[in-house]
């Protein structure tokens, strides 16, 4: 399938950003980044993990190496939605993501009832082998929120995403089914993730050191485990009708 890309090697720094630093930080950068071709949307997950939470705690003890695998698609959900299968690994502050592409119902099959993989690409075999190293591999949570995503507008390899209504659910683990969610983070508050294939540029990280822009270790899947496990859940709310003051696209990509 053409399209998208399956191979990601990258570093990734998350921010967490007040309403006031969003704002002035979108004015500086309209001179370095633009919103991409797919830039608003929801995104929803599906993360996997054993019976006792392996994964999530062993990530949550932040050691060298760790990796998830997640179920992702794009918008609203249907049986033909192009859906994404992801082993998402990071070593030494490195991220590497590998993915598959596919219809959703064919991909929730395969991961939820032993149906056939989406291919029988090298990247297929590695997830099949995932499955089989962590034995019990099951839905664990469902996570979704809304994305503004922005490309620098000289160098292509400079990503930067702002997500905001993050939410968590491990009651509805079907994205053809996703309603309401727990929130995560506080309303109007965005999590920024920068995305570089080296070092993050100089005019960027002056600027974010002058709005007092720090980095935050943040993991979605990791901060609704932790309200799980902790019973602590805050008000649901229902999906925005814009993101960011965009009105809403719905798209399916890559």
């Amino acid at each position: 399938m053409s399209g998208y890309i399956d191979v990601f090697k990258r570093t990734e720094i998350k921010y967490l950003l007040s309403p006031e630093q969003f704002e002035r930080l979108q004015e500086f950068l309209q001179d370095y980044a633009r919103v991409d071709d797919y830039g608003k949307t929801r995104i929803n997950n599906i993360y996997f993990d054993t019976p006792d939470y392996k994964l999530i705690r062993a990530s949550l003890e932040k050691p060298v190496y760790k990796e998830k695998l997640r179920l992702r698609t794009y918008g609203d959900t249907y049986d033909f939605t192009n859906s994404f299968i992801e082993i998402k690994k990071k070593y030494k502050g490195i991220v590497y993501k590998r993915r598959v592409a596919g219809a959703y119902k064919k991909a929730y099959d395969y991961l939820i009832k032993d149906g056939s993989p989406l291919d029988d690409s090298q990247i297929s075999k590695e997830i099949e082998g995932f499955r089989m190293m962590y034995q019990g591999l099951r839905p664990a949570m469902a996570i979704y929120y809304d994305r503004i995503a922005m490309i620098g507008t000289e160098d292509p390899n400079l990503r930067i995403t702002f997500d905001t209504n993050i939410r968590w659910n491990k009651d509805s683990l079907d994205l053809r089914k996703l309603t309401k969610g727990n929130v995560i983070v506080k309303d109007g508050e965005y999590l920024m993730e920068i995305k570089v294939a080296e070092s993050m540029p100089l005019y960027l990280a002056r600027e974010l050191s002058r709005l007092g822009i720090f980095p935050a270790s943040f993991s979605k899947y990791g901060r609704g485990y932790t309200e799980m496990i902790s019973g602590q859940t805050h008000k649901f709310i229902e999906e925005p009708e814009t993101i960011g003051g965009f009105e809403r696209e719905v798209i399916a990509y890559a």
